[in-house]
């Protein structure tokens, strides 16, 4: 049994429906399972979707507001009788990941925000405000992120003369740096460059007196231990003997989904020289499904110091 569905999407009852929709969007995204691990964020990202499946349907709605669950569910004994929709037996039956999907627009959770295509970005920018990400600096200045409701605000400006005094005027942007690790642990990690800009249209805080500010995340990549980051390529700094350089080497390379992967080389390796593996990079911003590449970019460790004997025996063998 679900508690009241006005207290699981946390709402009045009587709210509007855009209010049904803003409260099923921030529910949703506070207990997605693929966000929220905690013990129970399932369970309960399924009731905010049975709540908002009946409270976002009028004929739904009306039969619950006027005669409770067991109304709607028809529950024997229960107050389904006697009333016009005494025949009435919900049951809910959908897939909460798929309502999830469809309400945002597409995989991405942030399809709908700026009314555009679903970026990866975007999913970005959620994985910052929902997940907290390490150099956000919380959420001050932001107002809790009030007005990220993620549905446009109608203003028509004044289009005749000076401002009047009671018209409202548009706040400065909210800027925020969306620090990320340089990995693809996260489901939104993309091949984004270091700076990229994305914005909300505004979805800042709002009063009587203003205009939402534009809320601006701004992409900050954190160094990774291992590799560095050319767009969506990684490089791997591979360090080989003089002796593979020259004979012929074979290189294990970590991956960043953990895996390790060997590479040969039969050919002189030159210092500078690089090696590309196609595919095991950073997903493309704009086809997240494909990936760039890994780059091994060879140093040659030469030795501090060299015998007689071998100097001797180098010379015979090199070329002049």
């Amino acid at each position: 049994m679900v508690a009241d569905y006005y207290t699981v999407l946390g709402i009045a009852r009587g709210a509007s429906e855009e209010e049904i929709k803003k409260a099923y969007r921030k529910q949703a995204l506070r207990y997605h399972p693929d966000k929220n691990k905690s013990a129970g964020a399932e369970d309960r990202f399924k009731e905010i979707a049975e709540a908002y499946d009946v409270l976002s349907d009028a004929k739904k709605k009306d039969i619950y507001d006027k005669h409770g669950e067991k109304g709607l569910k028809g529950s024997a004994g229960g107050g389904g009788r006697g009333h016009s929709d005494q025949s009435y037996h919900y049951s809910f039956h959908g897939d909460p990941h798929a309502m999830f999907t469809e309400f945002f627009g597409g995989r991405s959770p942030m399809g709908r925000m700026t009314g555009t295509s679903t970026t990866p970005s975007q999913g970005l920018a959620l994985e910052a405000w929902e997940g907290g990400m390490s150099g956000m600096g919380g959420m001050s200045g932001m107002g809790g992120m009030g007005g990220m409701g993620g549905f446009p605000r109608p203003f028509k400006p004044h289009t005749g003369g000076s401002r009047r005094p009671h018209e409202k005027k548009k706040d400065p942007p909210v800027v925020h740096e969306l620090k990320r690790g340089q990995d693809s642990n996260s489901r939104y990690q993309t091949g984004l460059e270091d700076g990229t800009k994305i914005t909300f249209p505004r979805e800042g805080d709002e009063t009587p007196t203003n205009i939402p500010a534009d809320v601006v995340f701004v992409v900050k990549d954190k160094p990774h231990p291992v590799f560095r980051r050319e767009g969506s390529d990684i490089i791997y700094p591979a360090k080989i003997s003089l002796r593979e350089a020259l004979c012929g080497c074979t290189v294990n390379a970590p991956t960043l989904d953990g895996r390790t992967i060997t590479v040969s080389s039969r050919d002189v390796v030159k210092p500078g020289m690089k090696k590309r593996v196609a595919g095991e990079g950073l997903p493309l911003s704009k086809c997240p499904e494909k990936r760039g590449d890994m780059i091994l970019d060879f140093t040659v460790k030469f030795p501090d110091k060299l015998g007689q004997s071998t100097r001797d025996a180098l010379k015979q063998i090199l070329p002049p």
